[in-house]
C-alpha cells in the first residue's frame, strides 16, 4: 500500500469536514425545480484505485442526478457512433467564455455551431447523433454504456427530475430550435430533447461516479476488469474538453488551483482523476455562481495541494 494512499484514508474524512462549511457561499440549483430539495450541506466524496478499491469519506451514498457529466460520456458514444468528423461538423473544440447556456454566440460568431460538446447548445447537438431508430432506442444505448462504465446494472434516470426538466427547459427548447433551423439537429426537437433530458436525469452515487472517471483515468481500459471501454483517442479528447470547459467558466481558475480534468454538474456532482491512478467522485449540491459545487471544489483544491496531483 502506498504512502499516498494511506494518507488519503487517513486524511480524507477530516479533509471532507474542513470544507463541509463551504456550502453556505453557495446556493441549491433551483431553477430545476427538483434538484432544489437536495440537502445544501451534504458533501461526499469516494477515491478508486485501479484495482477498484475506494477510501469514502461524507455523504457519499446521497443520490444525485448526473446533469452535464452526462455530456462527457455521450460526447464519446457519439464519437463511438460517428466518429470525429461527422461530430466536430455539428459542435467545436473551443471554450465559450459564456454561461453554459447561452446562445450569444449561436448567431454572432462563424460558423454558428455550438463552441464545445459540455454547453447546453452542443451537448443536445451532440444527443442528436446518438445512434438509434427513436429516442427510447437512442436514451437505451445511453444507459447501456452508463452501466457498463460504472458496472451498475441497475443505474436508471429520475422520472421526477426528467420531468421537471422538461417542463422548465425553455432555454433548451429555444437552443434546439435554433440549431434545428440552422441544420445542426438530426431528427425531431422534441425527439433529440427527450433523450437529453433522461441522460441527464440518470440517477447515481458517488462510487459509480469515481467509476466512471476510473476508466477515463486509465485511457479507456477498466482497469479492474483489464476489459478495454472506449478508444483512448476518445478518451483523450473527453479528457480535453473537461481540462478547458468541464467547469463551465472556472475552468481555467479549476486548472490553476486543482490542475486536474474535471466535469461538474448542476445537482453538484464532480467527476475527476488521476490520470492512471485514481477516478473521483464528488457531491455537494450548495453551487457557487459559476454552478460548481462550492464546497467540492475547495475539498478539491486541499486534497490537489496537499497530494500534489495537479498536471500542471
Amino acid at each position: 500500500m502506498t504512502s499516498e494512499w494511506q494518507r488519503l484514508q487517513s486524511k480524507l474524512p477530516e479533509w471532507v469536514e474542513q470544507n463541509r462549511h463551504e456550502y453556505i457561499h453557495g446556493k441549491v440549483a433551483a431553477y430545476i425545480p427538483e434538484l432544489s430539495k437536495a440537502p445544501a450541506d451534504a458533501l461526499g466524496v469516494v477515491v478508486m484505485n485501479g484495482a477498484g478499491e475506494t477510501v469514502v469519506a461524507g455523504d457519499t451514498e446521497l443520490q444525485f442526478t448526473m446533469q452535464s457529466i452526462s455530456k462527457v460520456f455521450t460526447l464519446i458514444l457519439a464519437l463511438m457512433d460517428n466518429g470525429e468528423d461527422v461530430v466536430f461538423s455539428k459542435v467545436g473544440m473551443e471554450p465559450t467564455g459564456d454561461r453554459f447556456n447561452s446562445m450569444l454566440k449561436l448567431e454572432l460568431v462563424e460558423p454558428g455551431i455550438p463552441f464545445n460538446p459540455l454547453i447546453n447548445a452542443g451537448a443536445i447537438a451532440v444527443s442528436s447523433l446518438i445512434r438509434g431508430n427513436s429516442p427510447e432506442e437512442r436514451f437505451a444505448r445511453v444507459l447501456q454504456f452508463f452501466r457498463l462504465l460504472t458496472c451498475n446494472d441497475t443505474l436508471e434516470y429520475d422520472q421526477d427530475v426528467y420531468d421537471s426538466e422538461s417542463a422548465t427547459g425553455h432555454l433548451n427548447r429555444s437552443l434546439a430550435y435554433f440549431l434545428m433551423e440552422k441544420g445542426i439537429l438530426r431528427g425531431r426537437v422534441e425527439d433529440v430533447l427527450e433523450v437529453y433530458f433522461r441522460h441527464c436525469a440518470v440517477k447515481l452515487n458517488c462510487t459509480d461516479l469515481a467509476r466512471m472517471g476510473l476508466v477515463l483515468a486509465y485511457n479507456g481500459r477498466d482497469p479492474v476488469t483489464g476489459v478495454p471501454l472506449i478508444p483512448r483517442r476518445f478518451v483523450q479528447i473527453a479528457k480535453t474538453f473537461m481540462t478547458t470547459c468541464g467547469m463551465y467558466d472556472a475552468s481555467g481558475e479549476f486548472a490553476i488551483q486543482v490542475g486536474l480534468p474535471a466535469k461538474s454538474g448542476v445537482s453538484g456532482g464532480i467527476m475527476t482523476m488521476v490520470p492512471g491512478r485514481y477516478g473521483i467522485g464528488l457531491v455537494g449540491p450548495s453551487l457557487n455562481r459559476m454552478g460548481n459545487s462550492t464546497a467540492g471544489v475547495h475539498l478539491l483544491e486541499t486534497m490537489s495541494r496537499d497530494l500534489d496531483w495537479s498536471l500542471f
